[in-house]
């Protein structure tokens, strides 16, 4: 497919400073970096854009897929049942050092459902897709004539022209007090203050864009890209360059692959996961799928 520009943003080719050395060790070192000029798209990937990807594709999600038993050999057979991740919020503090405390395996969710059963899309449109693992963005991309972006692509993006500034707004959480993101308020998981009044995933263009123009690159939902996970970023001496080529793995994958995420999301809380930040990154299993993660695709000039 051809893809269309529209909804999507125009990066010139240009330099900046890429990692962070003041908050989580995988961020670093901080050092300079390059991109190549790119569009990418002004917001992630709506339920509604990735429902037409669906109904033109007949695509099945990997949530909506039932896992292979040669991955899951200790599963019972009740349990090996395709679904998803979906947070559930604790009836008061826990240990932070054990997810699964509010995280919950719920046969049937996928983006279709993103709760699980029973529960539908309605009113949800132009909220980010969910429960994607990194195929279903690998597959909406290609449909789309698109990419994924790189690791840096993404940063560069995400900073907005502002180097070394700690948000993608600057370097000050609440600007006069202005809400910037939909991120987590109270303390997680279990207080959620919600001063923004949103539980959950927001529409995309709910809070104000970067200096790029781009929308939710920090919380919201965490964001694929097509980098593979590393503990830290390569040490090399000069510049960074972008790799051009085409973002699917030259290798099958498996659930032991781990692929860089970015942006943070809602769940993002300061006590826990200070991660709705340009510098930020976690590492996920490439066919796990949440309800906190989505996408957003871009076009390289020598595409379009």
């Amino acid at each position: 497919m051809t893809p269309t520009l529209r909804g999507m943003v125009h990066l010139s080719a240009g330099r900046f400073t890429m990692g962070e050395d003041r908050f989580y060790p995988e961020e670093a070192p901080v050092r300079e970096a390059e991109v190549q000029a790119f569009w990418i798209d002004e917001h992630p990937v709506t339920n509604a854009q990735f429902r037409r990807f669906v109904k033109d594709t007949g695509h099945i999600t990997v949530a909506e897929t039932t896992p292979d038993r040669a991955d899951f050999p200790d599963v019972t057979d009740d349990d090996l049942v395709s679904g998803s991740l979906v947070f559930r919020a604790t009836t008061g503090p826990v240990a932070l050092d054990d997810w699964t405390q509010w995280w919950a395996w719920v046969p049937g969710a996928s983006w279709r459902h993103p709760e699980g059963p029973g529960s539908t899309l309605h009113g949800r449109d132009l909220h980010p897709v969910v429960h994607v693992g990194l195929e279903d963005a690998l597959a909406y991309a290609s449909w789309a004539g698109k990419d994924l972006p790189t690791e840096v692509e993404w940063e560069f993006a995400a900073r907005g022209g502002l180097d070394r500034a700690t948000y993608v707004w600057g370097d000050e959480f609440m600007p006069k007090g202005r809400i910037m993101a939909n991120t987590w308020h109270g303390r997680f998981p279990w207080e959620n203050l919600r001063p923004h009044g949103l539980d959950g995933t927001s529409p995309v263009r709910r809070f104000p864009p970067n200096g790029y123009g781009l929308y939710d690159v920090a919380g919201n939902v965490w964001e694929w890209t097509s980098t593979a996970w590393t503990d830290s970023h390569p040490v090399a001496t000069g510049v960074t360059s972008v790799a051009m080529a085409c973002c699917a793995p030259s290798a099958p994958l498996s659930e032991e692959d781990r692929w860089v995420t970015k942006g943070g999301s809602h769940l993002c809380a300061p006590s826990y996961c200070l991660r709705y930040r340009p510098a930020a990154r976690q590492g996920h299993s490439v066919r796990s799928s949440t309800g906190h993660l989505g996408f957003r695709c871009v076009v390289r000039d020598n595409q379009s």
